[in-house]
C-alpha cells in the first residue's frame, strides 16, 4: 500500500535512489497504489555513480543521471512490503516498497532494472518493465 509521503526505493539506473509519492493512483483515487499502478513521486536522494572526473576524461554525474532531486515523475510500483493475495491463493510479499520512474508514454526512464518485480506487472500492462527485470515473482 502506497500512499502520500510513503518513501519507495527506485530501482532502475535513471539516477535516482530514494522516491517519494506525492499522488498514489490517478489524482481522484481515493485507495492506497498497489503493484502495477502508476504514481505521482518526487526525487529525493540522487544516485552517485563513482567519483566526479574532471574536464579531461569520463562522464561526470550529472550526465550520467536522467534525473535530478526535486524532479517530479511519474512512476510505477513494483514491490511492496503489504501482503498481496493472487488468484491462486498464494501471497506474496516483499521486503521493501520499489518502483520504476517512467516518462509520460510509460516508458521506462532507465535502460537497466535491479532486483525482481511483481508477476502483476503482466496482467496491468507493463510488459516493457518485466522484460527490463532480471527476475519477476
Amino acid at each position: 500500500m502506497i500512499q502520500i509521503k510513503t518513501l519507495l526505493n527506485c530501482i532502475d539506473n535513471s539516477g535516482a535512489a530514494i522516491v517519494e509519492c506525492i499522488s498514489p493512483g490517478a489524482l481522484k483515487m481515493k485507495r492506497p497504489a498497489q503493484i502495477g499502478e502508476r504514481i505521482v513521486v518526487v526525487v529525493q536522494k540522487q544516485r552517485s555513480f563513482g567519483p566526479e572526473t574532471g574536464p579531461g576524461g569520463g562522464v561526470s554525474i550529472s550526465a550520467a543521471n536522467k534525473v535530478r532531486r526535486g524532479d517530479v515523475r511519474h512512476a510505477v510500483v513494483v514491490r511492496t512490503a503489504k501482503k498481496l493475495q493472487r488468484k491462486d491463493g498464494s501471497v506474496v510479499k516483499f521486503d521493501d516498497n520499489a518502483c520504476v520512474l517512467i516518462n509520460k508514454n510509460g516508458d521506462p526512464i532507465g535502460t537497466r532494472l535491479n532486483g525482481v518485480v511483481g508477476a502483476e506487472l503482466r496482467e496491468k500492462g507493463w510488459s516493457k518493465i518485466l522484460s527490463l527485470a532480471p527476475m519477476h515473482l
